[in-house]
């Protein structure tokens, strides 16, 4: 089954919201579109990895062990 969108004046689309729902795009994310033999295909585009927000946030518990880590976190 074909789905189809107009295209506005500005040369605007709005992805339809099953096809925003298969791919996962939220508002505010990217979406690519890349030409594979004369057909356009449009993916979700990943700029970053999910892991980038976790970078650094355990930096203050460097040089630590794990089972005083544990131990402190058990109330030991």
């Amino acid at each position: 089954m074909m789905i189809v969108a107009k295209v506005t004046s500005k040369g605007q689309v709005t992805i339809p919201k099953k096809v925003r729902d298969r791919l996962g795009v939220h508002p505010g994310e990217d979406v690519g579109f890349e030409e594979k033999e004369g057909v356009v295909v449009i993916s979700k585009a990943v700029t970053k990895s999910p892991f980038d927000k976790w970078v650094g946030k355990l930096a203050k518990l460097e040089g630590q062990k794990s089972d005083d880590l544990v131990k402190e976190l058990r109330g030991q």
